[in-house]
C-alpha cells in the first residue's frame, strides 16, 4: 500500500508537470488519488481499533501484583533547613480483568484490591517530631476507614480512559478519592496527541508523548474543571500567583505497566513578595513487582450487568474527586475566638502587627459561622473594638456575614455613622465583591438615610463595587445595570452641589468607559470642584480610552480658551495631557503657556516638566523633542522661581514590587496652599496599583493676610478639605472648614489636633482554593493579607506668626499570611508562611508667609520599623497528637527622610533656622 502511495505521488508530479490539454487526466487522476488516501486511512484506522491497543490492556485469568505509593510534601518555595512536612501512603495492589467487552478488547472491566496499607512521615525525623512514632495504620486510620480502603473496587476502562468508577456510597469521601489517585494511574492511551480526560483532577486537557515502550502524560492543570470553585482577590499586585505541573511517565511491558511515575507540583507565591511562597509537591509510584494466576473472566452481556452480578451494592460514583467536609475538634467558637482577640483589636493595639493578625484569624472563623453566631459577637463588643468587629464581619464577604450587619446596622440612625462608614468602606475594599453585596447598597440607598455623610458613601463605594464586579465579567447583572443606571444618569438629574459631586465620585470608582462622555462634559463646568473631579477622574483611564475628543477638552480648560478656570483645575487638566500619551504640539503648546500662567503656576507647570524628563515617565520623549525649538525651551520659561513644586521618587526598589511617591504643591500668589497631591504607587509584574492618594485643597483664604487672589479666584468661598483614594478606592473627602464664619470659630478653636480620614482594618489580599491532586488527595491554599490602617490630616493657620502647616499622617500595621494544609481527617499537614510590619510615613508642609518670597518646606518621613518573617510547620493526627515547628527572622529597617528637590532643602533650612 505505502508503495503505491509513493507511486501515485510521483505520477502526480509527472501529471501536474504535462500540458493543458491534459488538465481532464489529471482532475480524473487526483480523484482516484483522493479515494486510494481515504481507503488508506480507514484501513489504518480499522487496524488500530481491532489490532492495536488504544491503552493498557490485561490478559485473561492473571492476577497483576504491584506496589502503590503516593506521598505529598509542603515546605516554602525555596525549600527550608528542616525538611518539608507532610506523609506518605503505600500499599499492595492487586489487579484483574473482571470482563471484556465482546466487540472490543480495549473494553475492559477491571477490579482492584488495595492490601497492607502503611502510613509513614514523607521525610525522615528524630522521633519527638514524627507524629506517626508508635503508630499503627489502624490506629491512624480507625478501623472503618481501613476496611474501607482495603475493600475491592471496579473500574471500567474503555480504549484507555476511565468510563465509571465503581466503589460503595457509604464510604468516606477520603477513602474514594485515594481510590480514585489509584485509578488515575491507569488511564492512558498509546499514541500522541492532545485530548479531554476526566479524572479525580476534573476535566483536564491533557498531551501525551508516546514512544516505544513509553508514554508520557502531561496534564495542563490551568485547563482543568473542577467542582470545587475558590476567589482571589481583584488587584494583580495585591494577589497571589500560581505555577503548576503534572507529568506521568509509564513505562509498559506486555500491554501493561511495568511502572508509572508521576510527580506533580503547585507552587502559590505572594506577588509584591515572592519569597513569600508555599510548594506542594504530590508523587504516584505504581510498579509490577509479579504476576500469578488469577480469577477466570466473568461472563455477561454489558457493564452494569456483571457489576451487579458482583455485588448489587457497588455503584457508579463519579470520577471526580468529592468535597471532603473538614470536622475541626476543639475548636473555640466564634464568640470565645473573639473574646481571645478583643484585646488586641482595641484602638490603642491597631499600630501593632498582632492586630492584623488577629483580623485574619477572625475572618477565617467568621466565614465558617452562621448570622446568629456572628450577631452574638457584634452586640457583646466593646464600644471602642465594635468598629474592628464590622471591618472583620463584613471582610469575610459571606452571605452570613453580610446578613448579620445588614441587621445590625440601622442606616436610619444618624448617630451610626461611625459603623455605617466602616461598613460601607469594607465593602468597597472587598476582595471578592458579588452581585448581592451591591444589592444590599441599592436597598439602602433606597431607604431612609439619616446621615447625609452616609448617603453620600454608599453611592460612592457603589461605584467601586461596579468596577470591580465589571473586572470579573459581571457587567450584565441586574443589579450591576441598575447601579450603573443610577450612578451615569445621576450628575444630570440634580442641582445639588453635593450631590452632583457624590455621583461624579462614584463615576470616579466605577470607570466605565460610558462614563468618559459624561466626565468629560463636567471637565468644563463652571464649578471649581466638578471639573477637579473629572479631570482626575479621566486620568485613571487607559490611555487607549483618551480620545480627540476628551484631549480637545481638557486641552481647552488647561489653556482656558472658553472662561476662566481656577488654578487647581488647570493644573489637574494639565496631570492628564501629560498622562494621556501627549502629541508633539500638546507639549508645545504647554512649554508656551509657561511665562504667561500666574506666578506660582508657571513654578509648578516648570517643575511638572521637569520631574517628569528627571524621572524618565512615559511623556518625557516627546517633551525633550519639543524642548529643541528654542521659542518653547529658554532661559526666560525655564527660570522662573517660586514655591510650587512637583516631584517624584521611589520609595522602595525590587524584583518583585516597585513603590513611587509624587508630591505636588501648588501655591496661592499670596503664598497659601492651594492645593497639595500625594500619591503612592505600586506596581508589580506590569501590574499597576494606586495605594494612596491624599489631596488637600483649600481656597478663599487669602481675606486672612490681606493678600490679593489670583486671577479668576476672587469670588470663592473660605473651603479647606482632604480627599482620600485607597488601594483604588476613592473615599468620601471630608471637609475641614467650609464658609468665613466657620473658618473663624475653626481657627479659634484649633487645637492643632489631626482629622481622622480613614482608619480600620482592611483585607489587602485574599485567595483562597482547592487544588485537587492526582492522587487523591486535597490541598486547601489559604492566603491573606490584612492592613490596620491610621490616616489622618490637619491644617493648622497662625495670624500671629503669619505661618500655615499642613500635616498627612500615615501609621499601620500589615501582615502577610499563606497557609497550605493537606488534611484527610485522619491526617493533617501544613505549612504557613509569613511576613509583618509596622510603619509610619508622615508628610508636613509647613509655610512662613511673614515675608515675600515667602518660604516653604516639605517633609516626607519614614521612622525606623521592623520586619519579620516566619515560617510555620504542623502534623496532627486525629487523636489530638500534635507537632509544630516555628522558625523567625527578624531585622530593623532604618528611617529616612525621602528626598526631595535641592530647592526644598535650602528652603527647609531657612525655615528652621528662622523658627529657632
Amino acid at each position: 500500500m505505502l508503495a503505491l502511495v509513493v507511486f501515485l505521488l510521483c505520477a502526480a508530479s509527472t501529471v501536474s508537470a504535462s500540458t493543458k490539454g491534459e488538465w481532464v487526466d489529471g482532475w480524473i487522476f487526483s480523484l482516484l488519488f483522493v479515494f486510494i488516501i481515504r481507503h488508506l486511512c480507514a484501513c489504518t484506522v480499522s487496524g488500530v481499533s481491532s489490532g492495536v491497543a488504544a491503552g493498557p490492556r490485561l490478559n485473561n485469568n492473571q492476577l497483576y501484583k504491584l506496589r502503590y505509593t503516593t506521598e505529598v510534601l509542603l515546605d516554602r518555595a525555596r525549600g527550608s533547613r528542616e525538611g518539608s512536612t507532610g506523609y506518605r501512603i503505600s500499599s499492595d495492589v492487586a489487579v484483574h480483568l473482571v470482563w471484556r467487552g465482546p466487540s472490543s478488547k480495549d473494553d475492559q472491566l477491571i477490579q482492584l484490591a488495595i492490601s497492607n496499607v502503611r502510613l509513614e512521615p514523607a521525610a525522615e525525623r528524630p522521633e519527638k517530631k514524627n507524629v506517626l512514632h508508635g503508630a499503627t495504620t489502624e490506629s491512624i486510620l480507625g478501623k472503618n476507614k481501613l476496611a474501607a480502603l482495603t475493600k475491592p473496587f471496579l473500574v471500567h476502562l474503555k480504549n484507555g480512559k476511565t468510563k465509571a468508577f465503581y466503589s460503595y456510597w457509604a464510604e468516606p469521601a477520603t477513602i474514594k478519592n485515594l481510590k480514585r489517585g489509584l485509578v488515575s494511574l491507569l488511564q492512558f492511551q498509546l499514541y500522541s496527541g492532545k485530548v479531554v480526560e476526566n479524572d479525580v483532577s476534573g476535566r483536564c486537557t491533557v498531551q501525551y508523548q508516546a514512544t516505544q515502550g513509553q508514554v508520557t502524560r502531561t496534564k495542563l492543570l490551568e485547563t482543568c474543571k473542577a467542582s470545587e470553585a475558590g476567589f482571589t482577590t481583584h488587584s494583580k499586585v495585591l494577589g497571589v500567583s500560581k505555577k503548576s505541573s503534572s507529568v506521568t511517565v509509564f513505562r509498559l511491558e506486555d500491554g501493561f505497566i511495568k511502572t508509572a511515575e508521576a510527580e506533580e507540583t503547585h507552587t502559590l507565591a505572594v506577588n509584591a513578595r515572592r519569597s513569600a511562597a508555599t510548594k506542594v509537591t504530590s508523587r504516584q509510584t505504581l510498579v509490577l513487582v509479579g504476576k500469578d494466576a488469577g480469577p477466570p473472566e466473568r461472563a455477561g452481556k454489558d457493564v452494569t450487568g456483571v457489576v451487579t452480578s458482583i455485588d448489587d451494592k457497588l455503584a457508579a460514583v463519579g470520577i471526580a474527586a468529592e468535597k471532603v467536609k473538614s470536622k475541626c475538634k476543639g475548636c473555640p467558637s466564634l464568640l470565645e475566638h473573639w473574646q481571645a482577640v478583643q484585646k488586641q483589636l482595641e484602638p490603642a493595639s491597631l499600630s501593632k502587627a498582632t492586630a492584623p493578625r488577629s483580623f485574619l484569624a477572625l475572618i477565617q472563623s467568621i466565614r465558617k459561622a452562621s448570622k446568629d453566631e456572628i450577631l452574638k459577637v457584634l452586640k457583646s463588643a466593646s464600644k471602642t473594638a465594635l468598629p474592628q468587629a464590622v471591618d472583620a464581619v463584613t471582610s469575610s464577604q459571606t452571605p452570613a456575614s453580610l446578613d448579620a450587619m445588614l441587621e445590625f446596622l440601622n442606616f436610619t440612625d444618624a448617630k451610626g455613622l461611625v459603623l455605617q462608614e466602616r461598613f460601607l468602606y469594607a465593602c468597597g475594599f472587598a476582595s471578592h465583591p458579588n452581585e448581592r453585596m451591591l444589592q444590599a447598597l441599592l436597598d439602602i440607598n433606597k431607604g431612609k438615610i439619616g446621615s447625609r455623610d452616609i448617603k453620600e458613601s454608599v453611592v460612592i463605594i457603589m461605584g467601586a463595587l461596579v468596577h470591580k464586579l465589571c473586572l470579573k465579567g459581571s457587567c450584565s447583572l441586574p443589579a450591576v445595570m441598575q447601579a450603573k443606571k443610577l450612578i451615569l444618569e445621576g450628575p444630570e438629574s440634580t442641582k445639588d452641589e453635593a450631590e452632583v459631586q457624590m455621583y461624579l465620585l462614584a463615576l470616579k470608582n466605577c470607570l466605565l468607559p460610558e462614563a468618559i462622555p459624561i466626565l468629560t462634559k463636567f471637565a468644563e463646568s463652571e464649578v471649581g470642584s466638578y471639573s477637579i473631579i473629572a479631570l482626575t477622574a479621566l486620568q485613571r483611564y487607559d490611555v487607549g480610552l483618551m480620545t480627540s475628543e476628551v484631549k480637545q477638552t481638557v486641552n481647552r480648560v488647561y489653556h482656558q480658551n472658553l472662561r476662566i478656570y481656577e488654578k487647581n483645575v488647570r493644573a489637574a487638566a494639565a496631570d492628564v495631557i501629560l498622562s494621556s500619551n501627549p502629541s508633539y504640539m500638546e507639549v508645545k503648546n504647554l512649554l508656551l503657556s509657561i511665562g504667561n500662567l500666574p506666578h506660582e503656576m508657571n513654578k509648578y507647570m516648570l517643575s511638572k516638566i521637569q520631574d517628569i524628563l528627571r524621572f524618565e515617565m512615559p511623556a518625557s520623549k516627546v517633551i525633550q523633542q519639543a524642548m529643541k525649538d528654542m521659542i518653547s525651551h529658554n532661559y526666560n520659561r525655564f527660570a522662573k522661581v517660586g514655591s510650587s513644586s512637583a516631584f517624584s521618587g521611589f520609595m522602595a526598589r525590587s524584583a518583585d514590587l516597585t513603590s513611587t511617591y509624587s508630591l505636588d504643591i501648588l501655591y496661592s500668589g499670596s503664598g497659601i496652599m492651594r492645593s497639595s497631591n500625594m500619591n503612592i504607587y505600586g506596581s508589580s509584574n506590569g501590574a499597576m496599583l494606586h495605594g494612596l492618594q491624599v489631596a488637600i485643597e483649600a481656597q478663599g483664604l487669602e481675606s486672612l493676610i490681606a493678600a490679593t487672589p489670583d486671577a479668576g479666584e476672587e469670588d470663592l468661598e473660605s473651603f479647606a478639605g482632604m480627599s482620600a483614594l485607597l488601594f483604588d478606592v476613592q473615599l468620601r473627602p471630608v471637609t475641614f472648614f467650609k464658609g468665613y464664619s466657620d473658618l473663624m470659630s475653626k481657627m479659634f478653636s484649633m487645637t492643632g489636633d489631626p482629622i481622622n480620614v480613614v482608619k480600620g482594618l482592611i483585607l489587602l489580599t485574599d485567595h483562597s482554593e482547592v487544588i485537587q491532586l492526582q492522587s487523591g488527595l486535597k490541598v486547601s491554599s489559604e492566603f491573606q493579607g490584612g492592613l490596620a490602617i491610621d490616616i489622618s490630616g490637619g491644617m493648622e493657620i497662625s495670624l500671629w506668626y503669619r505661618e500655615s502647616k499642613t500635616s498627612v499622617n500615615n501609621r499601620g500595621a500589615l501582615v502577610v499570611a499563606g497557609n497550605v494544609t493537606v488534611d484527610m481527617d485522619f491526617l493533617r499537614a501544613g505549612v504557613e508562611v509569613s511576613f509583618e510590619t509596622e510603619a509610619s510615613l508622615d508628610f508636613i508642609t509647613t509655610v512662613q508667609f511673614s515675608e515675600y518670597p515667602f518660604l516653604v518646606c516639605m517633609q516626607m518621613d519614614k521612622a525606623t520599623f521592623p520586619f519579620r518573617e516566619f515560617l510555620s510547620k504542623y502534623e496532627s493526627t486525629s487523636s489530638g497528637k500534635i507537632v509544630t515547628s516555628r522558625r523567625s527572622r527578624k531585622q530593623l529597617v532604618p528611617g529616612s527622610e525621602f528626598p526631595l528637590h535641592q530647592e526644598n532643602s535650602n528652603m527647609c533650612n531657612k525655615v528652621f533656622d528662622s523658627s529657632w
